[in-house]
């Protein structure tokens, strides 16, 4: 049996974060709500910073130089090693398939889930030909599908890099994440775009904490800080992920909703030129695996190989 934790000044939890200001923000977020829960003082939680892989290499698209796996691999090692108990990520940013090790203790209450479009007031009002800068294929498919007339080009970094590429001409518009934007401090920046008719990126929105599975006095700890809802609906997302193989090429949009105790999950894949698009929905109980996988067969099934080639589900 564990011994309950009490952490000091002297001896505090040591909270792995990457180093960007978003992430920053993220982390400062969960310590205030994890000390608040508890009744600690925010000393108590030590930041530890890295910089990710993915944060040091800006010239390529994420999924030419690893996937996802760069905005983990470094804090997951320090988790091994003990060098931190827990680490802080946006579950948008994580990879499918984590280690077994591996545990996410806790979902904070999600944020705003849509995209924020940044140069424009509207797809629509975008000029005809305009550029558009983004990496992510959901973004770049998605627009493509809308406004086969524009044009995509490569836009990685920070949202304060992002915003001073779009100044600096190098795209005309670009979209950016509207949690990220409120969690800056900038949610007046640009544009929100329907939920309804511009679906979200899986998990956008929602900042995870994770911890060794085998560390259950952390997973109790971090339990007061989970919001079930938040945590259902990211948990359903990556299940629908899951039964898709998607990767990091695979465009895939996505909706969940709540009523009482079910979910439903709306889902659109595309591919990569935008030119095909399909979309299915499915409600299932919280919780309920067998529904995302469901409806990722659903998907496949109906899938031209234009977009099936782009996901390895069966």
């Amino acid at each position: 049996m564990n011994t309950p934790i009490t952490p000091t000044a002297a001896n505090p939890l040591k909270l792995g974060t990457r180093r960007s200001p978003l992430a920053m923000a993220q982390a400062e977020e969960t310590r205030r709500r994890l000390c608040a829960a508890h009744g600690w003082e925010e000393d108590v939680i030590e930041l530890v910073t890295v910089v990710a892989s993915g944060d040091q290499v800006l010239d390529r698209p994420l999924a030419e130089i690893g996937g996802k796996a760069l905005w983990t691999k470094e804090l997951d090692a320090w988790l091994a090693d003990g060098s931190i108990d827990f680490a802080v990520h946006s579950m948008k940013d994580v990879e499918t398939e984590r280690p077994a090790t591996l545990m996410i203790a806790a979902v904070l209450p999600r944020e705003d889930v849509r995209d924020v479009l940044v140069g424009a007031e509207s797809v629509a009002a975008i000029p005809a030909g305009a550029r558009v800068g983004t990496s992510a294929p959901r973004r770049a498919a998605q627009m493509l599908h809308a406004r086969p007339d524009l044009t995509v080009v490569g836009f990685r970094g920070n949202v304060a890099t992002r915003l001073g590429k779009l100044e600096a001409g190098e795209a005309d518009v670009t979209l950016l994440a509207a949690a990220g934007l409120n969690r800056l401090g900038q949610s007046a920046v640009g544009s929100p775009l329907p939920s309804d008719t511009w679906l979200p990126a899986p998990a956008q929105g929602a900042i995870g904490v994770e911890c060794l599975a085998a560390r259950a006095d952390l997973v109790a700890l971090l339990d007061a800080i989970d919001h079930k809802p938040s945590h259902a609906a990211v948990m359903a997302e990556r299940a629908l992920l899951r039964g898709l193989g998607g990767t990091c090429h695979s465009p895939i949009a996505l909706l969940t909703t709540a009523e009482g105790t079910d979910l439903t999950l709306r889902a659109a894949l595309f591919s990569p030129d935008g030119a095909e698009r399909i979309e299915a929905s499915a409600t299932f109980p919280a919780g309920d695996s067998d529904g995302p996988a469901a409806l990722a067969r659903t998907l496949l099934a109906s899938a031209p190989e234009a977009i099936r080639r782009h996901f390895t589900g069966s």
